[in-house]
């Protein structure tokens, strides 16, 4: 089975999700991160099920889509993945980080 690691810019994105989200709905807010957690979970068996983000053409950074979001990874190796942003479809795309 693969390993999911989060990395601090992710992590940093669900938080300022939440944040935002929050401002309306506390309870929103934690079902929102927790599906986005959740959807990430496919990665475990199937690591390839995302789809190649087309702004790099990369076959180790793909994506999966929850509701509104791009949630960015990277495959590492064949047991560890690495979520690498959480990006909102109606912001400007950033630079994957290293």
């Amino acid at each position: 089975m693969v390993e999911i690691v989060w990395l601090n810019s992710a992590k940093e994105d669900l938080k300022e999700i939440y944040e935002y989200i929050a401002s309306d709905s506390i309870k929103y807010a934690k079902h929102q991160i927790y599906q986005i957690r959740d959807r990430t979970i496919i990665l475990k068996t199937n690591p390839y099920s995302g789809k190649v983000v087309e702004e790099y053409d990369l076959e180790t950074i793909r994506e999966i889509v929850f509701n509104q979001y791009r949630i960015i990874y990277r495959i590492k190796s064949s047991n560890l993945i690495h979520i690498i942003l959480i990006h909102h479809g109606a912001r400007r795309f950033p630079r994957v980080p290293k």
